[in-house]
């Protein structure tokens, strides 16, 4: 028989994506002695930050969008 190369692996590793750590410190500042928090989801609750965009703030849990007015 011929050697079948069907169902056989390289036996490589394949390459997988390296997360990164979570930065939710970067999301709190302390201004004057009073803690300042970025906003939070209103879907989701406290503890879900919206990301900040040029002309929109996102949720990327819920998908939640708020537009900004245009000047």
């Amino acid at each position: 028989m011929a050697d079948d190369k069907k169902g056989k692996s390289s036996g490589g590793k394949k390459e997988t994506k390296e997360r990164q750590p979570s930065q939710k410190w970067l999301k709190y500042k302390i201004e004057g002695g009073k803690l300042i928090r970025s906003r939070s989801c209103p879907r989701c609750g406290p503890g879900i930050f919206l990301a900040m965009a040029k002309d929109r703030a996102f949720c990327g849990k819920c998908h939640y969008t708020e537009f900004s007015e245009k000047k």
